[in-house]
């Protein structure tokens, strides 16, 4: 008996203390950049050249580009990449998003889209300056008013 009321007083202690997810953040999305992130490089030698010493050994490099997409906070202005390289989807440009920060990556979603939460990296994050001259900017009250 004594068991039982200890397990359910340490459950529903540990169910206290658990961390709800952070909640989302607001921003839009500015623009799409297609920016060089690697080279691909493809080996031309075949099988059998190889075996017979007839192939040269040239290689063909190719850039291989990577979606960079800036998105725009209240605050911040984030430069965000895709975490997925291989199937990267297109997001809607001009519509608003939803996002969290956690731990070293960025969970986005856009509702307009699918709803789906999907991983960025953070590439660069820069203050807004707009919004630091607006609260930089003393407000002093008149007396009168």
């Amino acid at each position: 008996m004594r068991f039982k009321m200890l397990c359910v007083v340490l459950g529903l202690a540990s169910v206290a203390f658990a961390k709800d997810p952070k909640p989302y953040q607001t921003g839009k999305l500015l623009q799409m950049d297609s920016v060089q992130c690697g080279t691909a490089e493809k080996d031309s030698t075949s099988v059998a050249g190889g075996m017979l010493g007839t192939d040269s050994g040239n290689k063909k490099t190719q850039e291989v580009l990577c979606q960079e997409y800036v998105l725009q906070a209240e605050r911040v202005i984030f430069r965000i990449r895709p975490r997925d390289e291989k199937h990267p989807v297109l997001l809607p440009v001009g519509e608003q998003a939803q996002f969290r920060l956690q731990k070293d990556k960025m969970l986005l979603r856009v509702e307009d889209l699918d709803s789906r939460e999907r991983e960025y990296i953070v590439v660069s994050m820069t203050p807004r300056s707009d919004s630091t001259s607006a609260d930089a900017a003393p407000s002093h009250l008149n007396h009168l008013q």
